[in-house]
């Protein structure tokens, strides 16, 4: 009896390996064939309401989130913690990456609305904050893998995740630590600029 135990546990542990190894494996395989969120096509506007297709933003490194201009508790957070992680990146690296914010609020972040918050949040020329109708906006948010939903008072609850873009728009690093820079995504910004 005792002998039947232990091969069944034998068996079971070398399955488990076997198993568990295939978990390590199988992350490494899709990250290595991702596509690109440009194959996407979604036409937006930016603060100055000057429409551009999703795909221009190709051959640069992109940070990415998702906010909306009345929000007042994490999406102010969002701003900073890009701020933060820029100015954790080396100078040469810092200069050449480009930021992106979509708004979930299309009706009510119009142009004018997102030129102001960019004033506000000190968002230079590498920041462009966008808008998209509804349609758009719920296919972008489906892509960088963000959930958000309007409540009945015309908030909206939302994920609160930064993406790293690589060069050909695939995502190859998120953080949803708010605050300070993430350590090991701004590793991972300056592997990019490396590729």
């Amino acid at each position: 009896m005792k002998e039947t135990t232990m091969s069944t546990i034998t068996v079971s542990r070398r399955r488990l390996i076997a198993a568990s190894g295939a978990l390590f494996i199988a992350p490494v395989v899709a990250r290595a064939a991702a596509p690109s969120v440009y194959a996407l096509q979604a036409s937006l506007a930016d603060q100055d309401g000057k429409p551009f297709d999703f795909a221009s933003l190709r051959g640069t490194p992109v940070l990415a989130s998702m906010f909306y201009t009345s929000c007042d508790m994490v999406c102010p957070m969002i701003f900073e913690t890009i701020h933060a992680e820029l100015a954790a990146l080396p100078a040469a690296v810092r200069t050449d990456i480009k930021v992106l914010m979509v708004s979930f609020d299309p009706a009510r972040d119009t142009a004018a609305v997102l030129r102001k918050t960019a004033q506000q949040r000190n968002c230079d020329a590498r920041w462009t904050l966008a808008r998209a109708d509804e349609a758009t906006v719920r296919k972008i948010a489906a892509v960088f893998g963000i959930q958000y939903r309007r409540l009945a008072n015309g908030e909206f609850n939302h994920s609160s995740t930064i993406l790293l873009l690589d060069r050909e728009g695939r995502i190859s690093a998120r953080t949803g630590k708010l605050g300070a820079a993430d350590p090991a995504f701004v590793k991972s910004v300056v592997a990019s600029m490396a590729a």
